[in-house]
Formats: C-alpha cells, sequence, structure tokens
C-alpha cells in the first residue's frame, strides 16, 4: 500500500531493540517530557483567560439565559445578582480574546530561523518565560485600562509565537524518522493538557479566589518550568553531558541514513519554499486546521454558557473534557503511526494523509452535530463536542509533523511560515463568531448562528481534508536534500573515524 514514489524506511536500518536504545531512560523522550510540560504552561496562560473573562464582566451586559424550560422562549437582558469588575460588551470580550493571535503571528518565522541557526532551547524557554511575566501582569494591566490588557495580550501572543518552529527545529536534531510521531505528539501533546488543566482550574479559582488568582498562579508555573528547562534540556544530542553512546550513535546514525544533515542551517531556501506544492499543500491544511481549533479552544466555554445552559464550574469542567479525549488520541495515534511506517503497512506519506483526514472530517462532522442539540439534551451535546475535538488529535500525526518529513533540515522555518499564515483563524474565528452572535437576544436565534459557526468549520476542515490529499507528500524533497547531502557525507565520514571525538562547530547540531 505504500506510495510507488516512496520507498519505504529499512526495518533493518532505522530499529534497534529496546534493551540497546533506552526509551524511559533516554534524554529524547526526556526532552519530549519537558516540551509537554512547556505546551501545557504555554496553553494555560494562553486559554485561561477565556474561563477567567467570564468572572470578570458585568453580567448585566450579556443575555441571561438560564433555564431548559426558557431556552426556547425569547429571553431579554436580565440581570445577574453577582456583581463583576467590568462592563465590556461583546466586541470588546472578543477584541481581547483575539487580541493574543495579532501578536502570535509575527514571530513564527523569526522564531524558525533563529531555532535553526542557533539552535531551540533558548528560542523556545524564553517564549515561555515572557508569557508567564505578561500573565502576572494581567491583572494590574486589566485594572488600568482595557487597551493596556489588550497590549498585555498582543506580547503574549509575540512571547508564545516562538514555541512551535523552535521545537520542530529541536525535533530535527533529536527525533530518529521512525520515531517522529511518537516523540512529536508526546511533545504537542502538552497543549490539550494545558486547556484541559487551565478551563476547570480557572473555574474553581474565579468561584473561591477571584479572578485574578488563575494568572498569577500559572504565571508562577511558567517561570518555575523555565529553571528546570534550563537545567535539563540540551540543543542536540552531541551537545547533552549525560545522553549514552549508545542513543547518541542511534538518533545520529538515524538522521544520515534519511539524508539528514547533522550540520548547522547556514541558508534558508526562501524561493523553493514558495514554489513547493507539498509546503502551500501545509499551509493550506493547517489554516483549515487552526480555524476550527481557534474557534473552539476561544470559544468553547462561551458556547457551554449560553446555548448548553451550563454554569461556570461546570462550563469549566466540561469545556476540558474534549481536550483531555483529544490529548489520549493523539499520544496513542502517535504510537500507532511510527508502528503502521515501522512494519511497513503504509508508506510515510500514505499516513499522514489517513490520520490527517480522519482527524479533521470526523471533527467537522461532529461539530456539525453539535449544532442540532437542543438545551434538553446538553450531555449529548457535550458528547458530540468530545468526540469532534478528540479526533482531532488524529491530525497531529498527519500534516502537524509533515514538515519534519519533507524538509527535515528547514523544518523550524517551515513550521514559523505555516503557522504564521494559520494564525489568522485566531483572530478571525472569534471575530465572525461574535459577528454572528452579538445581535442574537433569544436561544433560538443564538443556536441558529452557532449551527453557521460549526457548518463554516466543517466546511473549511472538509477543504483542509482535500487539499492534503492531493498536496502532501511524505519524503524529504529535493531543494531540502541539497545541502544535507553535502553535510551528511562529511559528517558520516567524521563519525566513522571517531564517534567520541569532538565534532567541530561546523557539524554541531542545533
Amino acid at each position: 500500500m505504500a506510495d510507488e514514489n516512496e520507498p519505504l524506511l529499512d526495518k533493518e536500518k532505522t530499529r534497534r531493540s529496546p534493551e540497546k536504545v533506552p526509551i524511559w531512560t533516554s534524554c529524547r523522550y526526556g526532552l519530549a517530557i519537558m516540551s509537554t510540560l512547556g505546551f501545557l504552561n504555554a496553553y494555560t496562560m494562553r486559554v485561561n483567560l477565556t474561563i477567567a473573562l467570564v468572572a470578570m464582566v458585568n453580567h448585566t451586559q450579556q443575555p441571561a439565559l438560564n433555564g431548559s424550560e426558557d431556552c426556547i422562549q425569547n429571553v431579554n437582558i436580565t440581570h445577574d445578582e453577582k456583581p463583576a469588575e467590568f462592563g465590556w460588551d461583546a466586541t470588546t470580550q472578543n477584541t481581547i480574546l483575539g487580541a493574543f493571535y495579532y501578536g502570535y503571528i509575527f514571530t513564527q518565522i523569526p522564531a524558525g530561523w533563529l531555532a535553526g541557526r542557533f539552535g531551540g532551547k533558548l528560542v523556545f524557554g524564553l517564549g515561555i518565560l515572557f508569557t508567564a511575566v505578561f500573565t502576572l501582569l494581567t491583572p494590574l494591566a486589566a485594572r488600568t485600562a482595557t487597551w493596556l490588557l489588550i497590549a498585555v495580550r498582543v506580547a503574549e501572543g509575540l512571547a508564545e509565537g516562538v514555541l512551535f518552529p523552535a521545537m520542530h527545529a529541536m525535533w530535527r536534531s533529536w527525533a530518529p524518522p521512525i520515531e517522529r510521531s511518537k516523540l512529536v505528539t508526546i511533545s504537542l501533546s502538552g497543549g490539550n493538557l494545558g486547556i484541559m488543566l487551565a478551563l476547570p482550574v480557572s473555574g474553581i479559582m474565579c468561584q473561591h479566589f477571584g479572578w485574578p488568582v488563575v494568572f498569577y498562579a500559572f504565571g508562577t508555573l511558567g517561570c518555575l518550568w523555565f529553571v528546570a528547562w534550563m537545567f535539563l534540556v540540551y540543543n542536540s544530542p552531541r551537545d547533552h553531558p549525560r545522553i549514552s553512546h549508545i542513543e547518541r550513535e542511534y538518533i545520529e546514525q538515524s538522521l544520515l541514513r534519511e539524508g539528514t544533515s547533522l550540520s548547522k542551517t547556514t541558508s534558508t531556501p526562501w524561493l523553493s519554499f514558495a514554489t513547493s506544492v507539498p509546503v502551500w499543500g501545509l499551509i493550506i491544511t493547517h489554516i483549515c486546521f487552526n480555524w476550527g481549533t481557534y474557534t473552539l479552544s476561544t470559544n468553547l466555554p462561551t458556547y457551554m454558557k449560553e446555548i448548553l445552559l451550563f454554569d461556570l464550574t461546570q462550563d469549566g469542567f466540561l469545556s476540558a473534557l474534549p481536550y483531555l479525549c483529544m490529548w489520549l488520541v493523539q499520544v496513542l495515534g502517535g504510537q500507532l503511526a511510527d508502528k503502521l511506517r515501522e512494519q511497513q503497512l503504509f508508506s510515510t506519506a500514505a499516513v499522514r494523509k489517513l490520520f490527517n483526514s480522519l482527524g479533521m472530517l470526523l471533527q467537522g462532522v461532529f461539530l456539525v452535530l453539535a449544532g442540532y442539540v437542543s438545551c434538553h439534551q446538553q450531555y449529548l451535546g457535550v458528547l458530540f463536542l468530545t468526540v469532534g475535538i478528540a479526533s482531532s488529535g488524529l491530525g497531529m500525526s498527519g500534516f502537524q509533523i509533515n514538515h519534519l518529513d519533507i524538509a527535515p533540515r528547514h523544518a523550524g522555518v517551515l513550521m514559523g511560515i505555516t503557522n504564521c499564515i494559520a494564525t489568522v483563524p485566531g483572530f478571525a474565528g472569534p471575530a465572525v463568531v461574535g459577528f454572528l452572535t452579538k445581535h442574537a437576544k433569544t436561544w433560538p436565534s443564538r443556536k441558529l448562528q452557532w449551527q453557521k459557526v460549526f457548518y463554516i468549520a466543517g466546511g473549511i476542515y472538509a477543504f483542509g481534508t482535500l487539499t492534503f490529499l492531493l498536496m502532501g507528500r511524505g519524503t524529504v524533497q529535493e531543494w531540502a536534500k541539497e545541502e544535507s547531502e553535502q553535510g551528511h557525507k562529511s559528517t558520516q565520514k567524521g563519525l566513522l573515524v571517531n564517534q567520541d571525538q569532538t565534532q567541530d562547530d561546523t557539524t554541531i547540531v542545533t
């Protein structure tokens, strides 16, 4: 079932027995765990505002939809007995929520370039540290001026924009080709864990300790993580002082057999990026995937409250449930994807397209179904949302890892390019939700508008699926091989002479 144009991975060359190549005590899995915790911290600081905002905003400005019998009646704006500090309308709230992505879009490409040249450790670490600092400043900014809160959220976006490109640049040096799906999905799954943690915990903190505690707690955890990251993580196997000789040789030889150079990235093929069909396939697919992902991660608590009629505490826990399931699907999907490649049942391209299609189509179908749930079927709505969002975890073994398949040497900057453009849905999606729902003052009218939101997401998912099926590839592209093949020859020669000899700076992996 392999693509005839794509040679299957040689099992004898890419596999080592578990006794010879450690897993649970390995440095590559140590990096996976630390980066998981890093993404966890980043996403708690990204999404905590979606719950905190419910407690921050004066609910006299919101439509009260507070009963299963009332949900099919016209409901006018009523007063909530619980006072809040801010009287922001729906437009202002969506501006605040979307501000993060206005910053997030600008640092993607520079981060990929910097990580490719100098290593991703410091770029990734500082991204989370600065996010943590701005998170700690959020309560002060909100109480000072609305524009200052928006500015702080933009700054958080600038800081977090470096994370995905920097981590892809690191996995270029650390992930053996046959283990890419496993390692990268474990690493990126931290984002889902962060959402899963932030939503319910933020709701509890807001109710019992006040909304500012949400930002102080998660900001402090981010700072503590940064200290551990700087002591435990290194840019490459060659830089790591505690890695075993067997593991380092296994990683480096696996990369060399693929044709991935161990040398620094000295130039970036910008023109090749612009004219490559697989690159454009990744860009379009990434945009389509992020549309639904960002729309839900930003607006799911609002949907739970206004359409399914859950209170704040229920809102947080039930909004988190889909992301717990998504985390499980993402990690297990990565294991299955690499198993299919390792056993030569599917080519890399076939695996990426299969998992990507399942992840995007299933989510689109179940989101559309969720739009037809009534207020008397609350938990059926939660079930549809959970299955849909969890299914998207399969997509992480699809397009998300494909950057490392087609251009491992330039994976960091390539991820920066696709994620930069795919950030547009981060502010466009919430804006569309705000536009569609802001004039709907009754439960039936708001439900109808949310159906439109889900239909739009479903159509975009279908388009992204078709795009990747037609344009996706699974092998290193010719324009990505030129420099790596030269580095392969010189580096392999040095390794054969003396595996333990300290390598010259021109061949250090960054």
